[in-house]
């Protein structure tokens, strides 16, 4: 879609993802890349004794999930994008072993920054399959060069 188009999109929700599955095989995987093996994430027996009864993923992993989820996001024809970072992040609540999650992205700005180069600000949502709060509330930004 043209920028001029996702523009008016602007207050919209422009994308919802399919669901991901997070088992403990994945949140091993994570443990594995980056080094954090804490007991809450990687330990099913210990973790029954903390308040979330199970393990939990980690927070970055939640986090990094949300480039796939946004695969059904509306995205502009541009020659590149890139991720920039994020305003805000939120952690609400922890991400059980076993259960989905999905994204849900608002647009929440799109603006010429200088000619060719757009930023655009996403309001991404990540829901918990049978969770009354979401796992995470982020404002995720993008550069886009055309």
């Amino acid at each position: 879609m043209k920028l001029e188009e996702l523009q008016a999109k602007v207050g919209e929700v422009i994308g919802t993802s399919d669901w991901l599955l997070v088992d403990q095989a994945r949140i091993d995987a994570f443990a594995d890349t980056t080094e954090d093996h804490q007991f809450i994430h990687v330990d099913p027996e210990a973790a029954k004794a903390t308040p979330f009864g199970q393990t939990i993923a980690h927070g970055f992993l939640t986090v990094s999930l949300l480039a796939p989820m946004m695969a059904r996001m509306d995205k502009p024809e541009v020659q590149m994008s890139v991720n920039y970072g994020f305003n805000k992040l939120r952690f609400l609540t922890p991400v059980k072993s076993g259960k989905r999650i999905r994204g849900h992205f608002k647009l929440l700005e799109l603006i010429e920054k200088r000619p060719g180069q757009w930023l655009q600000t996403v309001e991404a949502t990540v829901e918990i399959e049978g969770e009354a709060k979401p796992a995470l509330i982020a404002e995720w930004l993008f550069q886009h060069f055309v």
